[in-house]
């Protein structure tokens, strides 16, 4: 775990540093510059470009990790690896775009009624796609060589200070709006340029491909990978986006606006997962190879808890400064409708991240078409519950459409992963951290009945006394936490980690 636990602390800090950049940017830049519309408009733009470039791998993101410990060999060329790599995602991309534009009039039709401007910047979608399919490709091949954290420094802050630069242009009317939306192209060609150049420095790739070295079993057993992954993209990447579209679709773009803000707040839950999943990946797919099931479950469960007692502390962190991030956001009284909002995705990225790490062993074991079944299930149950529930509770259904669509596929997919391979992602440990955090959400309530009328009674400003009294509050609950998982030794790697820390100071 040595360097799993390296690797995802470095990424995860990197990651945190874009938390704050894209705090600056949501918070006081966006919300000040942008009207709701125009914030569901990049939002809408980006999940659009996103699924185009998911669809265009052909699975190749995934492929990467399954099959480079097959082409990993010393001499750091990896019998041209790199090569097939790049092969795939062209294939894809000229499919894709042709479905593009066969079906670009019906998309069109189902937009221009509620969301008129996502149809004027459609033609977008394509050169960003195309961008964002070769940044997913070259992170893939980072990760896979145990590199995580430049590719991550790219996405998490590269890219995140473009965008800001952006928005600020386009604040002080520099560029238009279409100039806004060629600029988020630009941002991400430069990004994937970045990444490309990074790999190269590495010398551990090659774009001669070896084929002698590929066999036909090897080739067959890649090919219908490929081919299952092309079918589990279409059910699996649609539905974390299904919310962005059915919302645009049938309430418009201001109220995609306010959605994504608040799955912004909710999507910082899952940053610790970003980190240790990317770079646990590669292992798990080592320890399946080799059929080390018992190291297998160990990963896994090892994974899981810490991104569950991450997960929790940050959900913890932004629930009980809620209603602090809305009086300090630009225009905040037009987006405090997206609270319920907040609340119900956080719980959805806290149990997807603590459950995430059980479809590594399936993805990666030789009973990984059966995991089709159960992303077929997760888009199927997403899209009925979402023309159920939007009707019925408005931007507060897409919420419950997507945290139960994802349960359901993850208790599921659970039970056959136990059932199969005998790993688990639950321990004794992540109770603990419920029961943890559990109490801390009391203490919360105390304090908030107790200490916080007398912080309103002082004689400053209403804003500044909130900004003392939450970030007091915070710092005393979070000791508090933090403390208490440390004495009750939930995680032998956290107490290793805090003790050095501690020995240092």
């Amino acid at each position: 775990m040595g360097i799993i636990i390296r690797q995802s602390i470095k990424g995860t800090l990197v990651n945190y540093l874009g938390v704050i950049i894209g705090f600056v940017t949501t918070f006081f830049v966006i919300t000040s510059y942008l009207t709701t519309e125009e914030v569901g408009l990049t939002r809408v733009l980006i999940d659009a470009a996103i699924l185009f470039a998911s669809f265009s791998q052909l699975g190749t993101s995934s492929s990467i990790i399954r099959f480079f410990p097959y082409f990993k060999n010393d001499d750091g060329k990896n019998h041209g690896f790199f090569f097939w790599t790049l092969l795939f995602p062209v294939v894809g991309f000229l499919i894709v775009w042709g479905l593009f534009i066969l079906f670009k009039q019906p998309i069109i039709n189902l937009f221009s009624e509620k969301s008129p401007l996502f149809v004027n910047y459609f033609r977008y979608v394509i050169p960003l796609g195309l961008f964002m399919l070769y940044q997913f490709v070259f992170e893939a091949n980072a990760n896979v060589l145990m590199r995580i954290v430049v590719p991550k420094m790219v996405r998490e802050v590269g890219i995140r200070v473009g965008l800001l630069i952006i928005y600020i242009l386009y604040g002080y009317h520099v560029i238009t709006l279409d100039g806004l939306v060629i600029g988020f192209c630009i941002t991400y060609f430069l990004a994937a340029l970045i990444d490309i150049i990074y790999l190269f420095t590495l010398q551990k790739i090659s774009l001669k491909p070896d084929l002698k070295f590929i066999t036909k079993p090897l080739a067959k057993d890649f090919l219908f990978y490929t081919l299952f992954l092309v079918l589990a993209a279409i059910a699996g990447t649609v539905t974390p986006l299904l919310s962005s579209f059915f919302v645009s679709a049938k309430m418009g773009l201001a109220f995609t606006g306010i959605y994504a803000i608040a799955n912004y707040i909710a999507t910082v839950i899952e940053i610790p997962n970003r980190s240790l999943n990317a770079i646990a990946g590669p292992k798990m797919s080592e320890y399946i190879k080799n059929e080390n099931w018992k190291e297998a479950d160990a990963l896994c469960k090892n994974v899981s808890l810490h991104l569950l007692i991450s997960s929790l502390f940050i959900f913890f962190i932004i629930w009980i400064n809620v209603d602090l991030l809305f009086m300090i956001l630009k225009n905040g009284e037009e987006y405090t409708t997206g609270k319920s909002v907040i609340f119900i995705l956080g719980l959805a990225r806290l149990s997807n991240s603590t459950l995430s790490p059980g479809a590594g062993p399936l993805q990666f074991s030789k009973y990984y078409y059966m995991s089709l079944i159960f992303t077929l299930l997760l888009t199927v149950s997403a899209i009925l519950l979402n023309i159920w529930l939007i009707p019925l509770y408005g931007m507060n259904g897409s919420a419950f459409a997507n945290f139960g669509s994802y349960l359901i596929y993850f208790i599921c997919l659970l039970i056959l992963v136990k059932w199969k391979l005998n790993i688990s992602v639950f321990s004794w440990g992540q109770l603990k951290a419920l029961v943890v955090v559990g109490i801390l959400f009391g203490l919360n309530f105390l304090w908030t009945k107790t200490l916080t009328p007398l912080f309103a009674m002082l004689p400053i400003k209403e804003i500044i006394s909130a900004l003392i009294e939450g970030a007091l509050r915070t710092g005393v609950l979070l000791l508090i936490g933090v403390a208490s998982v440390y004495y009750w030794r939930i995680s032998p790697e956290i107490n290793n980690l805090i003790d050095k820390v501690l020995k240092r100071a």
